[in-house]
């Protein structure tokens, strides 16, 4: 992988694990992710004009992902209501690159190099490893692992749809651009059916998630949607995965959750697929 996608994966692994931990720290979940998913459309309007417009070979794929893109957030949103961000996190994240390098090497032709294959699945394992370890209580929290493996779900199937869209758009930040306009207003519309006037405090109780969790969040998908036009989507779905290194450190450091030797085993077991991943091609 060159070292310029390798180093922008990286930041948006860092990027995504921020936004991830205001959500979850949030005392009101929906109202974060309110404020983060709405917090990309100024900046997608700001980059709009300065960039070509998508192939229109690349719209069905942009219909599709702002579709795929929606469920995950809600998927994930109701994960983070039952579930600690150290356990919600990796089950949600570890699925995703394992999914992703099994239906790209099983139905769309794509060829992986043998350290390739196993720095996916040694960055999959460590991940998904970390479910394994208690929650607070002592006891485990299956209905999060099962709604964050659903979002695991989410999250490899829009990663092919925009990978494959972004290439077929010629434009990646013309394709995000537009993925999360329609994104934004889709997600808006259903949270003033669901919740009427959680929209209408944003302003007032969520203007810094608005900011920084969305432009965190923004900033770190549209470097993963150019990296896709770059690199195997495979291989960059795995690495950005890496962000559960960020989300444990910030789950202990700033919300309070615990560490142990679990965790820190399965944080090294990760880190060393990125290292094999950095040096494989």
């Amino acid at each position: 992988m060159p070292t310029v996608v390798f180093i922008a994966v990286l930041t948006a692994a860092l990027l995504h694990a921020a936004w991830n931990g205001l959500v979850k720290g949030g005392a009101d979940k929906h109202l974060a992710m309110a404020a983060v998913v709405l917090g990309h459309m100024p900046l997608a309007v700001l980059i709009l004009p300065f960039v070509p417009s998508p192939d229109p070979a690349s719209w069905p794929y942009l219909a599709v992902g702002i579709g795929l893109h929606v469920g995950y957030q809600l998927f994930l949103l109701n994960s983070y209501r039952f579930g600690d961000l150290t356990q919600v996190y990796p089950i949600a994240r570890g699925t995703a690159p394992l999914l992703v390098a099994g239906i790209s090497i099983l139905f769309l032709g794509v060829e992986l190099e043998a350290i390739e294959m196993l720095a996916v699945l040694t960055i999959g394992v460590g991940i998904i490893s970390l479910s394994l370890t208690r929650q607070q209580s002592g006891g485990r929290n299956m209905q999060a692992a099962l709604l964050a493996f659903v979002t695991g779900c989410f999250i490899a199937a829009y990663s092919l749809v925009d990978g494959t869209g972004a290439r077929l758009a010629g434009t990646a930040l013309g394709f995000y651009g537009w993925l999360a306009i329609g994104n934004g207003l889709v997600f808006a519309v259903f949270t003033a059916i669901k919740s009427p006037g959680l929209l209408a405090q944003i302003p007032l109780r969520a203007k810094r998630v608005f900011a920084f969790g969305g432009g965190a969040s923004f900033a770190a998908y549209a470097l993963v949607t150019w990296s896709f036009t770059q690199a195997p989507i495979a291989l960059v779905t795995a690495l950005r995965e890496v962000s559960i290194i960020f989300a444990l450190l910030i789950g202990v450091f700033f919300l309070g959750e615990k560490l142990n030797l679990a965790k820190v085993f399965s944080t090294a077991v990760t880190l060393l697929g990125a290292i094999l991943l950095r040096f494989a091609r």
